[in-house]
């Protein structure tokens, strides 16, 4: 796992803002934030939210420009490498859950998958599914995502 400017750039931080989330990787940066919340769990949980994130910079520096899904294939691969196979993407700690209600929906016109968020959106977006399968991963306005009512 040679990967020199990583290992030479990295930075790890305690963040006090942080409340719902044990850690956050920030790629190109390389600067991983943990939440202070983990200083009173057990000393096996920090090494493994540390773990955890650090898979992600690798994932990422790997990828390079290319794009790579958050939790996906590289970063499952990295977290094998940095002894946490068959890591999950999300925590179960006692840190208070944020529950944001989501009261905008889209939906895309060519595989009717539905996407919720909490804002509107206010510019072009496309299905990022079908703009890969059909058009190359570049925009396609023919799946631009359509605003439902609910």
């Amino acid at each position: 796992m040679a990967l020199p400017e990583l290992s030479r750039r990295v930075r790890v931080t305690w963040n006090a803002r942080m409340q719902t989330t044990a850690g956050r990787a920030w790629w190109p940066s390389r600067l991983i934030e943990l939440n202070p919340k983990l200083k009173e769990q057990a000393p096996e949980e920090v090494w493994r939210t540390l773990r955890h994130e650090l898979a992600h910079l690798v994932a990422y520096e790997r990828a390079g420009r290319r794009r790579i899904e958050v939790h996906g294939v590289e970063w499952r691969a990295a977290c094998a490498e940095l002894g946490i196979p068959n890591e999950q993407p999300f925590h179960n700690l006692p840190f208070k859950r944020k529950r944001m209600k989501r009261n905008f929906a889209y939906i895309c016109p060519e595989c009717y998958s539905t996407i919720r968020r909490v804002k509107r959106i206010n510019r072009m977006v496309a299905c990022y599914a079908c703009c890969r399968k059909h058009s190359g991963g570049l925009f396609d306005s023919r799946f631009r995502l359509q605003e439902q009512k609910l």
